[in-house]
């Protein structure tokens, strides 16, 4: 007779872990999660491995609960758990409980993080997971893992953090009179290669906010649509791009597709990073002239050996590396969700 709850196990398992004996509890939890899923009833096996990492991790046991933790995701990925508020919940609570120290919670994150791919409509992950996550690294200071996630999730909110995010990094290097341009590019350029036009323009509306840049405010367009021309080139440099992306249409829009070249033109002449091979500023753009005008790249020269190097300002491998595309990516015109099929 298949087992209906997971009462009775939990009954003999989490007493074990009060009574001090976290190793014991360890290994009954997992005998009965296998004996659960070898008769198909995934669900309390779920139940059980999540109730005993809990308490396992409100107990400290950092290694037991994490072990049991990825047994839990093994078991969504058995059961073809979907991504909803509960299975995600489950998740978070655990990665809350694991704590920064060791490499437990990003083991964990890792592991859920590829579950929601699968499950979930999004390639780099479930948007809500990733927003946790970025989230809870931004409050404990790193700005580096933070920044990672909270550009994959790429929601509104996701996306306003990351402004805060980028503000708070500035603040906290006294850089931000000098960066404040590199950290906008930073944000703007990721989002706008994902397709993702509204997280570009959130996060930059935010971002400009957060640093009150004097400077002359100019119509775009429509009277609701303004930038701000500042001093720093790089930040109206952003401005103008997220402006420009947002009206294109392939090569059917040529007067945005006109601006696209004039724009990259006239601020990869007046030098700076926009302008060095060596920095994958110019490989996105490349890209994002493909993306969104179907305008073929130039053919590279030959690869600059400290390419890798200097590329670590944004991320990414050098120019020219990876294989090659033989078909470019290209949005569809009307495509203008939050989250934006590539094809």
């Amino acid at each position: 007779m298949s087992p209906t709850s997971s009462d009775k196990a939990l009954q003999a398992i989490l007493p074990l872990i009060s009574a001090g004996q976290p190793y014991e509890a360890h290994q009954k939890a997992r005998t009965f999660a296998a004996r659960y899923t070898k008769s198909g009833a995934h669900q309390i096996a779920i139940d059980l491995l999540f109730q005993s990492a809990r308490e396992l991790l409100k107990a400290g046991h950092a290694g037991s609960g994490t072990d049991l933790t990825i047994l839990l995701v093994e078991s969504y990925e058995r059961a073809n758990e979907p991504v909803t508020d509960v299975s995600r919940g489950r998740l978070t609570q655990l990665i809350a409980l694991v704590g920064p120290s060791g490499t437990w919670r990003r083991s964990i994150i890792d592991r859920a993080i590829s579950w929601s791919a699968k499950q979930g409509p999004y390639p780099a992950g479930d948007s809500a997971l990733q927003h946790y996550v970025g989230d809870l690294f931004l409050k404990e200071g790193d700005f580096i893992g933070a920044e990672l996630h909270l550009l994959a999730s790429g929601t509104r909110d996701s996306a306003r953090l990351l402004a805060q995010l980028y503000f708070d990094w500035a603040r906290a290097s006294d850089s931000l009179g000098s960066h404040a341009g590199i950290f906008s590019l930073r944000g703007v350029l990721p989002y706008l290669l994902n397709g993702n036009i509204l997280a570009a323009r959130t996060f930059l509306g935010t971002f400009i906010s957060y640093i009150s840049p004097s400077g002359e405010t100019v119509v775009i367009g429509s009277a609701s649509d303004e930038i701000i021309v500042t001093r720093d080139s790089l930040l109206n440099f952003a401005q103008l791009a997220v402006r420009c992306v947002q009206r294109a249409a392939g090569a059917q829009n040529k007067i945005a597709r006109d601006a696209w070249i004039r724009l990259c033109r006239t601020y990869q002449s007046r030098g700076g990073i926009i302008a060095q091979p060596q920095v994958r500023v110019l490989q996105v753009l490349n890209e994002l002239s493909t993306l969104y005008f179907e305008i073929m790249p130039p053919r590279t020269a030959n690869p600059n050996p400290f390419g890798d190097v200097m590329s670590s300002l944004f991320g990414g491998g050098p120019p020219g590396s990876g294989p090659a595309a033989t078909q470019p990516r290209t949005i569809t015109p009307s495509q203008t969700s939050t989250h934006l099929a590539l094809d």
